[in-house]
This record gives structure tokens, C-alpha cells and sequence, in this order.
């Protein structure tokens, strides 16, 4: 019946369309952090981040994944003379595995929000293969029929139809088309635990040594300014060890001008982001590898908790966009 429909002109590959792209508002500075810019590869690479995604991608990607055949008496066998079989259980073309491909698709569907992967089909319409397709160079479009068309942009640039897209995609925008990703929903969670990390690598960066004034009870010229720095840098800007002692007479004074890391309690605060994180994506603390407060009954109860509350949505999601695009 699709391939009718096409065959009738309802659906065609150079029709004007409208695109949706659910990172054009922040290109354009709309729905931004107000901490800092949110770059999902930044985002994603973040060590709770990563450890999240990594968890759920990979035992996404180890569940069997099986076709069936409903019975007469309602009861399931496997179908394993079927094409898309071999397709989803062993390997989806000839240069990856199906669990690179699971797990690829999985992270893609964390990071960005959506995942697609093209079609291949033999001449009776059957899935023979299917090929990852970068979500960062791809455009959806909805034709006048209600129907979706992905723009491929690199080298090749092709135009691909909906039939010939498997599309994933995480919670589905207002637009019904494209899918939101934890990072977009959770910018300003992910913005500050960035900045954090950011204020963290510029102290390290520094030595953790400390930014202050030398405040002098009586005024000085000029040139005893420029020697009281000279010393300065010379003890404590010179390299990486700031051992000794510095003496400095004239009734001189250390003011700082920041709070210490202890008084701002920075550290707490970026225990607290991390947790944010794995709230963002279901994933229990001690399963992100968080495990301050964990003990032998909590974490098997978290266990629990992470296959009944994230993986096994996640499992459903993609076991119904794979029935509709795969087994037509």
C-alpha cells in the first residue's frame, strides 16, 4: 500500500517541505543555558554523563533481540526464517555486529535525542539491512501527505523516504516529528555541571593557587609595586612547586579575592550535579558508580529500580518504532 501510495505521486523526493530541527532555537540563542552553551558532545562526555549513557546502551544492546511469529493458538515462535531475523539478531550489514548497532543507536537516541538508521530492502519490499546514518547530518521533513522525508547531507547527499528510515526517537516534540534529548530537556542542569567542571580545570590549570592583592598598610611608589610582583611570580608563578617561604615587610597583607573551594562547599555542590545527571536519565546513583550512600540492600533495590523504570521503557520505545518501520 505504500509503495502504491508513492507510485501514485503522494509522496515525493524533491517536494518543498518544511524542516524541523530541534537545535535551530539555540542556534539562534533561543532556550540556551544561562550558565553556559549546552554542546551535547560536551555534555555527553561529562564522567556521570558517559557512565549513563554507556549503561544504557550497552544493556540495551545485550538483550536478545528476536522476531517472532504469532502461533494459532496465540503462543509466539520464533521466526527465524525471516529476513529482518538475521537483520536484528546477528548483524545488520557487513561491517558491524547487531550489538554495535543496538548500542549506537541507543547512545545516538541519549545524546541527540533521535537515532536513524536506513533501510534495505531486496525486490519484495523485505529488510535485508540497515545502515547507521549520523543524526547530526540529517534533516526531517513532513511532506503535504502527513508523511516524513530525511535529508542526508555529506558526501553523498541523498533524500530518503520514510518506508526507508528506521527513526528513533526519545520523547517526541510539539511538532510530532523530531525527538528531545535528556541533554535539551535538562540544559540548565547539564549548563551548571559544566560550568563546574570548567571552574574545577581552571584551578587545576593554576595549581589551585590562589588569586589575591597584597595590601600594604602605608602607600608605595610605583617601582615597589612592580618589585613586590616580580617577587611574587618569581615564587609562585615560576612553575607547579611553591615551596619555600616568601617574606614581605612593610606590614603587607594576603586578601583574596574569591572564596576558597571549602567555603563555597564546591565540592558538595558538584556532588549534587552529578546526581542531577542520573536523575536526568533514570539511572540509579550507585549504578552510575555514585556510591556514597550505598549499601548491600539499596543497591540491589536500585538494580531493580533500573530495569523497571529506564531500561524497560527504553525496551518498549524501541520495540514499537522497530515493528512499524521493519515489520510493515
Amino acid at each position: 500500500m505504500r509503495a502504491l501510495t508513492r507510485f501514485l505521486g503522494r509522496e515525493r523526493r524533491a517536494e518543498t517541505a518544511a524542516t524541523s530541527d530541534p537545535y535551530l532555537a539555540e542556534f539562534f540563542g533561543q532556550n540556551g543555558s544561562a550558565l553556559a552553551h549546552v554542546d551535547p558532545a560536551r555534555a555527553s562526555g561529562m564522567a556521570v554523563a558517559h557512565r549513563c549513557i554507556t549503561l544504557i546502551s550497552e544493556l540495551m544492546a545485550s538483550v536478545p533481540l528476536f522476531v517472532y511469529r504469532q502461533g494459532d493458538r496465540g503462543n509466539r515462535d520464533r521466526a527465524s526464517d525471516h529476513p529482518a531475523y538475521a537483520v536484528l539478531h546477528d548483524a545488520p550489514n557487513g561491517q558491524m555486529t547487531a550489538y554495535e548497532l543496538r548500542e549506537r543507536l541507543v547512545a545516538d537516541l541519549l545524546v541527540h535525542g533521535n537515532a536513524y538508521a536506513e533501510i534495505e530492502r531486496n525486490g519484495r519490499g523485505q529488510v535485508i539491512g540497515l545502515h547507521l546514518v549520523d543524526p547530526c547530518t540529517i534533516s526531517v521533513e513532513r511532506l503535504r501527505s502527513g508523511r516524513l522525508r530525511y535529508s542526508i547531507t555529506g558526501a553523498p547527499g541523498r533524500i530518503l523516504l520514510q518506508d526507508e528510515v528506521l527513526h528513533l526517537r526519545y520523547r517526541l516534540a510539539r511538532n510530532g516529528v523530531m525527538g528531545l534529548s535528556p541533554v535539551q530537556i535538562a540544559r540548565e542542569t547539564f549548563g551548571l555541571a559544566l560550568s563546574q567542571q570548567d571552574a574545577a580545570a581552571k584551578q587545576a590549570a593554576k595549581g589551585f593557587r590562589p588569586e589575591g592583592a597584597v595590601v600594604f598598610s602605608q602607600a608605595i611608589n610605583p617601582t615597589q609595586k612592580v618589585d613586590v610582583l616580580d617577587k611574587l611570580r618569581q615564587k609562585i608563578e615560576r612553575n607547579d612547586s611553591t615551596s619555600g617561604v616568601l617574606v614581605l615587610d612593610g606590614g603587607a597583607d594576603w586578601k583574596p579575592f574569591a572564596f576558597s573551594s571549602k567555603d563555597a562547599e564546591f565540592l558538595k555542590s558538584r556532588k549534587l550535579a552529578a546526581l542531577d545527571v542520573c536523575r536526568v536519565f533514570g539511572v540509579p546513583p550507585s549504578a552510575a558508580g555514585i556510591t556514597d550512600n550505598a549499601t548491600y540492600s539499596n543497591i540491589g533495590e536500585e538494580s531493580r529500580a533500573l530495569v523497571q523504570r529506564c531500561l524497560a521503557p527504553m525496551a518498549k520505545r524501541i520495540e514499537q518504532a522497530m515493528n512499524m518501520a521493519l515489520l510493515t
